[in-house]
């Protein structure tokens, strides 16, 4: 009966109690945290000071700075041109539209790091995900976002060929459109300070000039500069809007690091992190299965919580099963935040899904199954990037940081 009063039981309780009966995330985590804080006498004035601390970090600054770049970049008509070029380039092959697709999100990811903008932002730096695992874990944000590079590519060509495949078997052809020979040409001129970006944001993270969060500056003001002087397609009032969703979209990030970050403090108070990893490293010695039943918790998790929560709630269970086996951390970085894609498109809660049904005007039923390849496709390449680790730390330690 010990048990039914062990605070660290109910930890989890109510957070999934009030997850089943739609409480939104971060106010479920929070209220949770309270309660047990409250019950157990851990100091109610301390949490006000967790609060504050889990958001007052100065790597974390990059997050508003990458959504307003994104953004920017967005509304300036980035995005429009980089769409032009890629489907010029690819749209006649076979899936020619899906395959630009996937080309563009993994572009894409290389420029806002939003996994509401691109699944395979969470993968290819500078990625959102990487800088909050980053805050978490200590561990080096230039190696994580090095360690990015060929799994996010890696994942991306696993889904080219799922789409080619898919296309194929659906008997989808290229797109019609007619092109003159110079076609090219022009889409590529119109689309040269689109695809400088990810040079001036990530050439400038590794040579030096600046860290990630002054990178995510440098991309703000870039983006402002290509939109009013070169494009000429950001007004006074697109700036004022662009700001005002920027303003929102970093805001409810903050929140869910700040209950996030006061549910992994109570979790620890109470012992749920010792007894969850003792508990993972008990059920078998075999790295691998653990490792494997590890996945599975956080595909589970990538179902109902956001990528945040995912990595404030698992990761501090996790560090200690890392530390036991002995896994590099910048490696297991890289395949949290290949969950965190494949969570993007998991119901109940698949940000990417709703993203995709408010503009196809589709359901999430009708979405779903369509997706289920792509899916399949993405733990292919997880599976090779886990059973062979030296894909994913062949730059960081060619680059210096290991």
């Amino acid at each position: 009966m010990d048990v039914l009063y062990d605070p660290a039981l109910w930890t989890v309780l109510i957070f999934l109690f009030l997850l089943l009966i739609k409480v939104p995330i971060a106010i479920s985590i929070g209220i949770a945290s309270l309660a047990v804080a409250w019950q157990c006498d851990l100091g109610l004035p301390m949490t006000s000071y967790n609060f504050f601390a889990n958001i007052a970090k100065f790597p974390l600054l990059a997050i508003p700075y990458f959504i307003l770049a994104g953004n920017i970049m967005s509304r300036a008509g980035i995005a429009t041109r980089i769409i032009n070029l890629i489907r010029i380039s690819f749209g006649k092959l076979t899936g020619g539209l899906a395959i630009a697709t996937v080309i563009v999100a993994a572009f894409w990811g290389a420029v806002s790091g939003s996994p509401v903008s691109s699944g395979l932002s969470s993968v290819i730096p500078p990625s959102i995900a990487f800088i909050m695992y980053g805050v978490i874990t200590g561990v080096s944000i230039g190696a994580i976002f090095a360690a990015g590079f060929i799994p996010g590519f890696i994942i991306a060509f696993c889904m080219i060929v799922s789409v080619y495949l898919s296309s194929r078997r659906h008997g989808y052809r290229g797109d019609n459109i007619e092109r003159k020979p110079g076609d090219l040409r022009a889409a590529f001129k119109e689309a040269i300070f689109a695809l400088l970006i990810p040079v001036i944001i990530l050439g400038g993270i590794y040579g030096g000039i600046f860290t990630p969060t002054e990178a995510a500056a440098v991309a703000c003001f870039y983006g402002l500069f290509v939109g009013v002087f070169v494009y000429r397609s950001l007004t006074i009032k697109v700036i004022y809007e662009v700001l005002v969703d920027t303003l929102i979209g970093s805001a409810i990030v903050m929140f869910i690091s700040a209950c996030a970050g006061l549910y992994s403090w109570v979790s620890a108070s109470v012992g749920l992190v010792e007894k969850t990893s003792a508990l993972l490293i008990g059920i078998s010695g075999n790295e691998y299965v653990t490792l494997l039943m590890i996945y599975i918790i956080l595909f589970i998790g990538g179902m109902l919580l956001d990528a945040v929560s995912l990595m404030y709630v698992f990761m501090p269970l996790i560090m200690p099963v890392m530390a036991n086996f002995g896994w590099d951390p910048v490696w297991f970085g890289v395949m949290l935040a290949i969950m965190v894609a494949i969570g993007c498109v998991t119901p109940p809660v698949a940000v990417s899904l709703f993203v995709g049904c408010r503009i196809s005007g589709l359901t999430i039923e009708e979405l779903t199954p369509p997706v289920l390849p792509l899916l399949f496709s993405m733990l292919c390449g997880m599976a090779v990037l886990s059973i062979f680790p030296q894909i994913t730390m062949f730059l960081p330690k060619l680059m210096g940081f290991m």
